[in-house]
């Protein structure tokens, strides 16, 4: 087939549907089932269908696009987010624009700017710390928090964070620890408070003792859990099981702890936040709570796509199961 003059009528024809469904799969992905999905676009590659994007846009007075904010480009924990995001943006013809909500001195200046320019259809929002103020502005575009949240005035679409925390200190339980520690993420984090609240609750219905000077903080890097294991080797009484907010904190946590000559898990037993890859690739592997980081992605942008489609600001936000993983990083307390 001759990919310049391929129509509309020819993906459909391939596919075995209608060119209304033809349609209605490219414009709206997130309202076809994933087996009608499949074989439109299946039928797009290979008739060479172009959809011509521009005309389209102008049609509904859209940009095309689609603008995901987050707070630091560089942390891998967000690769797998953006590519569940692009798995559904891309075959529904948007454009993805990323941007650091860190990288200057005014992350809320620049939120405004965005939600202001018109440069976008809708955003998704991976940053919980921007302004309520600025988000209420009643001229920005459909937006979508993904993974934390701002109280119930965003859809979002996030994971079990409490029950994480439970697990963790269930597991740490069942392998016989009774002094059980914490290492936090930032203070006015609203992940950080939601884990924390589930370990808290995990050991008061265990009926396992909350020692205060058991709760290390951190702020979700390998540093600051290198610095949170300099913290637990200074107590005279040290917790024997940790749960930690996120996996790269537990990371810097068993380096530091193998640095001063202890064992993980004889010494100390570790269990993360996030099953990021270089969980299983650690020695020992880390026990971690797994979030479904690219489903996170496709949900996110599928109810974003829905919103604009609609014409809606307003979703019903959506929470995804977390799983523990075991490894090597948690065993019996020591002696």
């Amino acid at each position: 087939m001759d990919r310049r003059t391929a129509t509309i009528q020819d993906v459909a024809r391939v596919a075995g549907v209608s060119t209304a469904t033809v349609s209605r799969t490219l414009s709206k992905p997130a309202v076809v089932t994933k087996a009608t999905r499949d074989a439109v676009l299946s039928a797009v590659a290979e008739t060479g269908y172009r959809v011509n994007t521009t005309a389209s846009n102008l049609r509904r007075q859209r940009t095309g696009s689609v603008i995901v904010l987050l707070p630091n480009i560089a942390n891998p924990f967000f690769a797998q987010i953006l590519a569940g995001l692009s798995s559904v943006l891309t075959p529904a013809e948007y454009g993805m624009l990323i941007a650091d909500t860190q990288s200057g001195p005014d992350a809320d200046a620049r939120l405004a700017h965005y939600l202001a320019s018109g440069q976008a259809d809708g955003l998704v929002l991976l940053d919980g710390t921007l302004s309520a103020e600025v988000l209420a502005s009643p001229a920005r575009p459909p937006i979508v928090m993904a993974c934390e949240w701002m109280g119930s005035t965003l859809p979002s679409v996030r994971v079990e964070n409490a029950r994480g925390g439970a697990l963790a200190v269930g597991h740490l339980a069942e392998l016989g620890h009774r002094r059980i520690g914490h290492v936090t993420g930032p203070p006015d984090n609203v992940l950080t408070q939601t884990r924390l609240a589930g370990f808290s609750d995990a050991l008061r219905a265990l009926g396992l003792p909350q020692n205060p000077a058991w709760v290390l903080e951190g702020d979700f890097t390998m540093d600051s859990g290198a610095a949170a294991a300099r913290a637990w080797l200074a107590l005279t009484d040290r917790p024997t099981g940790l749960f930690l907010s996120s996996d790269e904190m537990a990371t810097g946590f068993i380096g530091e702890v193998q640095r001063a000559g202890l064992n993980v898990p004889g010494d100390v037993s570790v269990v993360g936040f996030d099953n990021i890859e270089i969980a299983q690739h650690l020695a020992p592997g880390l026990t971690t709570i797994r979030q479904p980081r690219t489903q996170i992605g496709v949900r996110a942008a599928e109810l974003l796509l829905t919103m604009i489609e609609s014409n809606s600001r307003d979703a019903p936000s959506e929470i995804i199961a977390v799983e523990l993983i075991r490894r090597g990083s948690a065993g019996p307390p020591p002696g």
